[in-house]
């Protein structure tokens, strides 16, 4: 009986602690509702499950403790058992695996107003650029990054000439506009997370991953690496700043582009 109660015990006690716990998401700040919608179908599914077989598990205890004189009784096969079980199981996992599939397709099917952002991650910094006034994102190649040319945007290209290059400062976004977050590594496995957005992708050296995202609600938010990338791993941090549309197109205006930043940039005339 004792053994029994602990069981039970253990498994009402871990979902009040679920229920009940002071350590929960941070505030969403993104249109992704949708993931957090995922996620507690997932736990509540599990954790069903989990409060069935530890009940279970207590009522064998119980049941069949050890009594003088009883004999198990051997039942190698039941089949009727087992397709309860394997109906049982396979709704659990489709009605965990459903809900996230429809996420991934909204999650890879990019609106056509979204903004292009590029996020640019190497040990053990982030650094940023967003289209210029031409609206569209110049070409890069890791062979171009040079002191003067820190994200490696192609200087024959008149597209990169006035991107705006953001390098160990914050990122701000506007608020209510989609944005397309590119993703670069210069180095090794990178993930740019902002608990708040919910959305987040790996950043793989050689490749351009990507995410998108609606700001809902303005802010300062901080960004983590969500890989381990290295022994100052911890110290990879940053900033986005969600702004009203005033304060952003103010906050762009003081921006450089790649042009100012360095004379040897502007080698391209570009004309708007």
């Amino acid at each position: 009986m004792a053994v029994a109660l602990i069981l039970l015990l253990v498994a009402i006690g871990s979902v009040l602690f679920h229920i009940y716990s002071p350590w929960w998401w941070t505030p969403i700040a993104t249109n992704w509702a949708y993931i957090d919608h995922t996620i507690n179908i997932t736990f509540w599914i599990t954790g069903f499950v989990f409060v069935a077989v530890i009940a279970f598990m207590a009522y064998c205890v119980f049941r069949f403790h050890h009594r003088e004189g009883r004999r198990a009784d051997y039942n190698p096969e039941n089949k009727k058992l087992e397709w309860w079980l394997s109906v049982g199981t396979g709704v659990g996992v489709a009605a965990m695996l459903a809900p996230g599939l429809v996420v991934w397709h909204q999650f890879v099917t990019v609106p056509a107003d979204a903004t292009e952002v590029e996020v640019m991650g190497q040990q053990w910094q982030w650094s940023f650029r967003l289209p210029g006034k031409d609206g569209q994102l110049g070409t890069s190649d890791v062979r171009n990054i040079a002191s003067d040319n820190p994200m490696g945007l192609n200087r024959d290209d008149r597209h990169a000439q006035d991107d705006v290059v953001i390098e160990n400062a914050d990122l701000h976004l506007q608020v209510g506009k989609p944005v397309k977050v590119l993703l670069r590594s210069v180095d090794v496995l990178h993930d740019f997370y902002v608990p708040e957005f919910r959305a987040k992708m790996d950043m793989v050296p050689g490749m351009v991953t990507y995410f998108w995202m609606t700001p809902i609600r303005t802010g300062t938010f901080d960004v983590l690496c969500a890989e381990l990338c290295g022994t100052a791993h911890y110290q990879m941090r940053a900033k986005v700043i969600v702004d009203e549309e005033r304060e952003y197109h103010a906050w762009l205006e003081q921006q450089k582009t790649f042009a100012e930043l360095s004379p040897a940039n502007a080698v391209v005339k570009t004309t708007y």
